[in-house]
């Protein structure tokens, strides 16, 4: 196996693992988010056929909106920051070193209090910022 570090540019090629560099990938804007920037890390365009991995930076004031995955789940590591994580209809203070758990189907949401959040966030399967898996309150 080779220890060359793979970028963007050649993630598509990329079929039997390797290391991504965030710095070198592309961010998005997910869809019910403020003040977001996400970064794909792991999923189906790296190989992964599972599960993904995103690196989600929000911004001071910004959010996630309620709203729930049918049929995956969804967990995030806090690396940087505080927030308010609405789960279930229970609202938690979220910091640095906590671990998130949205189980299908569980409307979640997120007000940062910080002046920036930072997230390891899991989804399995992969979610691929897909508008039709995705439930919004009535």
């Amino acid at each position: 196996m080779s220890n060359t570090i793979a970028t963007a540019n050649d993630q598509a090629r990329v079929s039997r693992g390797g290391v991504f560099r965030a710095s070198e990938m592309s961010g998005y804007s997910p869809a019910n988010h403020h003040g977001t920037v996400n970064t794909r890390l792991v999923g189906p365009d790296t190989g992964a056929r599972h599960m993904e991995i995103v690196l989600g930076d929000i911004a001071r004031g910004g959010n996630a909106l309620a709203h729930a995955h049918p049929g995956l789940e969804q967990a995030a590591y806090v690396l940087e920051g505080t927030a308010f994580a609405g789960i279930d209809g229970v609202e938690h203070e979220v910091r640095a070193g906590d671990m998130l758990f949205f189980p299908e189907g569980v409307f979640h949401s997120i007000r940062v209090t910080s002046e920036r959040l930072k997230l390891l966030v899991v989804y399995a399967p992969p979610y691929g910022e897909n508008p039709e898996q995705v439930i919004r309150p009535a």
